[in-house]
This record gives structure tokens, sequence and C-alpha cells, in this order.
């Protein structure tokens, strides 16, 4: 899409100067913006904070450190976050404002699957790049070639998760409970089945709810499962829901392991399920005791900023942001199209990883491995691709 500096909001100082001829010289600075979608609101709210959290660090820090020059004239970044409040449709709605009353250059978000896959279709039509930090569902990025991601995809996720199981755990049987109602949810189950079954282990239960955000009792699902005796509980879902899941489960004495994905990455998850969670162990993005200089620099600056220890969502977003600034320096340009190009071929260093794009604009990245361990997330072990 086409940007002009009608676009943009404009920062103009006259300087007088004298020279020897006499003349005046004028020194354009210019702003321009940069939108985020987030779950603010909703049962992934504590994500959405974080995923703002760390892209507005990075938009300050890229400012900080002078910007861009486009055509000749500095150029700032300003933050624009819209909340999707976890829905599809609020995402959209989110999406053309964004695009038709911000004029933003670019989209980092959003970050549920469901509501990517929404944007996705608004952004590519409008020809304005979207870096999702956090939708792992392959389908994401194939919308078209302004759709980016800084996450590792769920057909990757699945498969550590049960490899981990097999290979790690030791068990031979493994029974799944998803939300079939989301396609990040619904992915994660089906590559682990998948996984799991390749290396010779049974899935002996493989049961669906739909809608996380809605359902409290999941005891229904879980006394079938129960039933089955399996050796591993699979839960690919967001942390309010897995913590309900596994108290639930707990208390009808159904108390082997567990597992999931990115979406138990929360300091809710042990808030809402205490002991229940306990043990549980998952695959992530990131860990904040990766003794790396550049991530410890990270923990370190966002706890200050913030008061808190970052989550893997907030890392994710500093990078996808910082990624995206990174190519619009590198294009000195607004025109999508430019910025795009410069995403393709980059090669970025951030901290949850290093990021070169495959041929569908997805990352090719290690995952690591959590647990749950006296209530805190500890680091178990890094899984190459």
């Amino acid at each position: 899409m086409k940007r002009t500096v009608a676009f943009l909001l404009i920062l103009t100082v006259l300087v007088a100067g004298v020279t020897g001829c006499g003349s005046t010289t004028k020194v354009t600075e210019q702003v321009i913006n940069l939108g985020g979608i987030q779950p603010m609101t909703g049962g992934a709210a504590t994500f959405g904070a974080s995923g703002k959290n760390g892209a507005t660090m990075a938009v300050e820090e890229f400012n900080t450190a002078g910007g861009a020059t486009v055509d000749g004239v500095k150029t700032t970044i300003n933050y624009i976050n819209e909340d999707d409040a976890g829905s599809p449709e609020v995402g959209a709605s989110a999406a053309q404002k964004l695009i038709n009353q911000d004029k933003v250059i670019g989209i980092i978000g959003p970050l549920m699957s469901k509501v990517s896959l929404a944007v996705a279709l608004i952004a590519q039509a409008a020809g304005v790049p979207m870096i999702s930090h956090g939708s792992t569902a392959t389908q994401v990025t194939l919308v078209g070639d302004y759709i980016f991601r800084a996450c590792f995809i769920d057909s990757f996720q699945g498969t550590v998760m049960a490899n981990y199981a097999w290979n790690t755990l030791k068990v031979k049987t493994a029974a799944v409970l998803y939300d079939n109602g989301n396609d990040y949810n619904k992915g994660l189950a089906e590559y682990f089945k998948a996984g799991f079954e390749k290396n010779g282990g049974k899935v002996v239960a493989f049961e669906a709810f739909t809608d996380e955000d809605k359902t409290v009792d999941y005891k229904a699902q879980l006394t079938k499962i129960k039933a089955t005796n399996p050796e591993f509980l699979y839960l690919p879902n967001y942390y309010a829901a897995v913590a309900l899941q596994l108290k639930q489960a707990r208390e009808m004495g159904l108390n082997v392991p567990a597992g999931g994905g990115d979406g138990w990455d929360s300091p809710d998850l042990v808030k809402i399920g205490g002991a229940a969670v306990e043990g549980g162990v998952f695959s992530n993005h990131f860990s904040k005791d990766d003794l790396s200089p550049k991530v410890q620099a990270f923990v370190s600056a966002y706890t200050t900023k913030y008061r808190a220890a970052p989550d893997a969502l907030a890392a994710l977003a500093y990078d996808a942001a910082g990624l995206f600034l990174d190519a619009f320096k590198t294009a000195g340009s607004i025109k999508g199209s430019d910025i795009r190009d410069a995403m393709k071929n980059t090669s970025f260093s951030g901290v949850a990883g290093v990021y070169k794009f495959d041929e569908n604009r997805d990352p090719i990245k290690a995952a690591v491995i959590l647990q749950i361990k006296n209530g805190q997330q500890t680091y178990l072990t890094t899984i190459q691709p």
C-alpha cells in the first residue's frame, strides 16, 4: 500500500541560519505510526499485557537510538496498541482502524492464531506487513506474503512435547483434552497425537470441548480420560483453562504427569491452579534463566521497567517489534512492499532466538522445555529444530 507524507504526523522545526548569502535551513522530523493488536482483556489478558510491554520497549529503544532515515528525514515511531479481546471479530475491527485511520506502516501481533487469521486477511489485502509474535497455527503465514511470525509453529511445538513424553518421560500412553474451537489448541493436539503415535505410543483418549473462555467444568471429559488409564495428560490450552482442568483432574484422582504448550506460560497458571499444576511441563520460546548477556540485559531492563520478569510473549513481542523496526530502518521506506522485502531477507538476533525466515516467513528456531517446580518455572532443556 502506498504511503505518502500526508499520512504522517509531522513535526517541523524551522531553523534560521545566516551564511555568506543568507539562507533559511528547514529541518524536518517525522513520527509515523506502528500498530499492535493484543488480547488486553479476556482469557489471555496476561499475554496481552506482556506483548504490549515488549513491543513498547522495543519501540522506545529504537527511538532513543535515533530511529530511521526516510528520504533524508529523521523518522521515529509512535506505537498504537489495540485490544482484540481474544476475538477474531474485534481483532478485525482493530486492524481496520489501525490501517484506515491511523495509517500504520505495520502491525505487531495478534497473539492468538484465530485472531491472526482474521487480521492477516486484512493486512495482506492492504499491503501492510504483519508479524505475529505468538500465533503458532501453521496456516497463519500462508494467508500471504505480507504475513510473518516470530514464534515457531505448532507442527514443531506439538512434536517436541510428543518426543519429550516418549523419550524422556518414557510414557507409552497419553490422553489429550483440547479446545476444538481454537486453531491453536486443535493444531497442537493433532500434532502431538501424530508425533506420539509415530514414536510408537498410543493416544488412548482424544477429548474435546468448545470455548475455553466460557467453559469451567471439564469433569465429563476428564472422567472419560481417567477410564482409559493414560500415563500422560496433554493439555494444549491456555493457562486459565489448564489450571482448572488440572485441579479437576487431581480432585478425581487423575494424578498422571501433565504437559502442554506455550499457552501455559503465565504466572496465573500457578495462581489459579496451585498444587495441581506442580510438576507440569510445557514447551516454550524463551527462558528468563538463559545466561546469555543479551537475554540477561533484556530481563534486567524489562524487570526494572515493569516490576515483573518477562515471559515468552514479552520476549517474542520485543523481538517481533525489533525485527520489524530493523527491517524498516534497512528499507529506509514507509512502503509496505519495501519493508516486507527487507523482512524476508533479515537475519536478526533477538532475545528469543536468531531469526531467519523460510519460504513461508516462519522462523526456524529452537524450543525450550520448562517445568513448574515449587511454584516456579524451571528450565529443563532446549530442543533444536
